[in-house]
């Protein structure tokens, strides 16, 4: 079966177009790759990097084509103004943010199966006047879900986040039980809807180092993280914590389990990028919709210099026809967080 999937670049001075380019001189097998964006910035960026590229307009309605070598569909997202590789513009924020509704708005239509969004600059889209904290944040909202998960997998590895951007100093008062309740039966769920995992076991963070140390150390374990685990276990939950995270990264935890709970941004991710950076893959849980990205940002540096990595975007489409595949055998069971 094809199926057929949503590219959205990104920041189109970084990095994004580049990979669009790059991944059409060796697409994925039985994947229809529909890019989102201005079909000039495409172009532009392929002839900078000396490839060869054919653009064909998307057409509704039809069964899903394995895209040819050198030939991507796209369905169009008109620029704001010229793009230059490497140099921010706040003037195409805009751009980058119609692109990704428009994505969105297809595969909730179930015109296209999953999305891959490339790498955005935050920064740049605030400086605009827009209110953006990350695609995690925005595809909830717009999907109109109260919370959606952040989770990172890499070949042996998956970490789930129970808060995502927040400076350290809010993250206690950020985690409470009704919070924790809700990202673990999200997480829970999506393991076995999205990645046919029967019953998954999770390994659970403490907060505090040392967990807590029994209340020595804070006591955000003893109130809150503890009596949430033994709540779900009950319910059929399987959940090994709160563990010291300086302990639980080791192959003695990680070797049985299917996914870890970090706390916070920190405490679990750079354990995921030191072992995966680079082939790694960015996945929201909680969504209607499938939704993967790369593992890095827009790389403004690179851009059209030809001196990339694919191996996150490649990974970031595996990881999104995988999770098609359980999730179309789900087809009665979504939605049921």
């Amino acid at each position: 079966m094809t199926n057929r999937i949503a590219i959205t670049p990104g920041e189109p001075a970084g990095i994004g177009p580049d990979l669009c380019a790059l991944i059409s001189q060796r697409p994925p097998e039985d994947t229809e790759l529909v890019v989102f964006a201005d079909k000039v910035v495409l172009e532009e960026r392929a002839r900078s990097l000396g490839i060869t590229l054919s653009l064909k307009p998307y057409i509704a309605g039809k069964n899903p084509i394995p895209s040819a070598i050198r030939e991507l569909s796209f369905i169009q997202v008109n620029k704001k103004t010229d793009v230059t590789p490497g140099v921010l513009d706040r003037l195409n924020s805009s751009y980058v943010l119609d692109s990704l509704k428009t994505a969105t708005d297809a595969v909730l239509d179930g015109e296209i199966d999953a999305m891959v969004t490339g790498p955005i600059h935050k920064g740049i889209i605030n400086e605009a006047g827009f209110q953006f904290t990350g695609h995690t944040e925005y595809l909830a909202n717009h999907c109109k879900r109260e919370l959606t998960v952040m989770m990172l997998a890499t070949e042996g590895l998956r970490v789930a986040l129970t808060t995502t951007h927040l400076p350290l100093s809010e993250v206690p008062k950020a985690i409470n039980k009704d919070l924790l309740i809700s990202v673990i039966e999200i997480l829970h769920v999506d393991l076995i809807q999205k990645f046919g995992i029967k019953n998954p076991k999770i390994l659970v963070c403490g907060l505090n180092p040392h967990a807590g140390e029994k209340g020595y150390l804070g006591d955000e374990e003893i109130q809150v993280i503890e009596p949430v685990l033994t709540k779900l276990r009950k319910s059929g939950i399987d959940l090994i914590g709160p563990l010291p995270a300086d302990t639980l990264f080791t192959p003695k935890y990680l070797d049985s389990a299917d996914a870890v709970l970090s706390m916070y941004h920190d405490q679990g991710l750079p354990v995921l990028k030191f072992k995966g950076f680079g082939n790694a893959s960015n996945i929201t849980l909680g969504l209607p919709i499938i939704r993967t990205s790369v593992d890095h940002g827009t790389a403004l540096d690179l851009a059209g210099s030809g001196e990339i990595e694919t191996g996150s975007i490649y990974n970031a489409i595996a990881t999104a026809n995988e999770m098609i595949g359980h999730w179309k055998l789900n087809e009665t069971r979504k939605f049921s967080y």
